[in-house]
């Protein structure tokens, strides 16, 4: 009896998960997560070149990191940046402005080595077309402020919309399914991709908020397992908890925007106050937890729309399946705000709905200039 419940509970909850994805694929194979050290962390531990031994890519804390590098001068910041750019661009404590240097350099020395790939006559036609594809992506992103780059699986890639001065206390967003570094821009739907969400919230804060778009953990893809468990989102919330904690010493708490999937990634983050001033959750499936209460920080969630098959999804967590309570319901306790005007998974940060206002609004701090959601008119008392 039990196995026969499983086996419809799976099939309920993959049958349902292509609201989960932003332009989900019909099925999907299961997704290896990307953890571990970044690539050349053996040669960075072993270079000796600064006389000192270099803190470890697993074990140093950012704040460890950071005082590390602030003893260096800028020629051996620099110095590093180009000796390891994988890891200097990876590692949570690295000054910004290094972590921009090494991933512009970590990036040429990626597409250089793609187009010579796709250049490469032994290689099938189908390689020589992805590793071609691949590096049209690198170029893509040269000149951009990119603040991590993993060309490892499908690739990771985290940028910053702004300045990121000392205190300016940004927004994160954390996007759902189906958002790899192939996937990052999607300029046929500009508002499902992070990129574009990131845009389209600086934009609504008249600049004033620097924004980071962080794809920066292994997603889902299509309907399937991966997007009914939390397996995927456990490692990506350590990965968002680390980095966030490597961007509080410089920037002070940001706000988290957790779309989709990436709301049970921000549910198994296990962020702080020190961290997260707030999370805002839209078209999630539930966030691995019963009650906001329990995230240790205030969370606010925008009002499902009608058109957001995100409804189809059972709010429940059973033998592991499903990711539990939906963050908008009565009994989670989260504040409600108006998404009037926004339609279907990915429209909560289109220009002129009240869920990019809303969004904006919470950005910038100003929780009395929130419209709340008709059931929810209380939503800007503390909780």
């Amino acid at each position: 009896m039990l196995l026969r419940f499983r086996r419809t509970l799976v099939a309920a909850v993959v049958a349902a998960t292509v609201a989960v994805g932003v332009g989900a694929s019909a099925a999907a194979g299961s997704q290896v997560a990307v953890t571990g050290p970044p690539p050349g962390s053996a040669a960075w531990r072993a270079d000796t070149v600064l006389g000192v031994r270099l803190p470890d890519p697993v074990g140093a804390a950012p704040a460890e990191v950071a005082a590390f590098f602030a003893g260096l001068t800028p020629a051996q910041r620099d110095a590093l940046a180009v000796r390891h750019p994988l890891v200097t661009g990876n590692l949570d404590g690295v000054p910004v402005e290094v972590r921009y240097r090494a991933n512009a350099l970590a990036l040429e020395e990626e597409r250089r080595r793609e187009q010579a790939a796709a250049e490469d006559g032994t290689l099938s036609a189908a390689g020589r077309a992805q590793a071609l594809a691949r590096a049209q992506r690198y170029a893509a992103l040269a000149g951009r402020q990119i603040l991590a780059f993993d060309p490892r699986g499908r690739g990771q890639v985290v940028e910053v919309f702004g300045e990121l001065s000392p205190g300016s206390r940004p927004a994160v967003v954390v996007p759902g399914s189906d958002v790899d570094l192939t996937e990052y821009d999607r300029d046929g739907d500009p508002y499902a991709g992070p990129a574009g969400m990131a845009r389209a919230l600086r934009a609504a804060t008249g600049g004033q908020v620097p924004v980071i778009a962080w794809a920066g953990y292994t997603t889902p893809v299509g309907v399937g397992m991966d997007a009914a468990t939390a397996d995927l989102a456990v490692a990506g919330g350590a990965r968002l908890g680390r980095f966030l904690d490597g961007l509080a010493a410089r920037t002070g708490a940001a706000t988290v925007f957790c779309h989709s999937y990436g709301s049970v990634v921000c549910g198994r983050a296990d962020l702080g106050p020190r961290q997260a001033a707030g999370l805002v959750v839209f078209g999630s499936p539930g966030m691995e937890t019963a009650r906001a209460a329990d995230l240790r920080v205030p969370v606010w969630a925008a009002e499902r729309n009608d058109a957001d098959w995100i409804g189809r999804v059972p709010h429940v967590s059973v033998l592991g399946l499903g990711h539990g309570a939906d963050p908008t319901g009565t009994g989670f306790g989260a504040r409600v705000v108006s998404s009037a005007g926004s339609h279907g998974h990915s429209g909560y940060f289109a220009p002129g709905t009240a869920s990019l206002a809303n969004f904006a609004a919470l950005a910038l701090g100003d929780t009395a200039g929130v419209r709340c959601a008709d059931r929810d008119p209380g939503c800007h008392d503390a909780r």
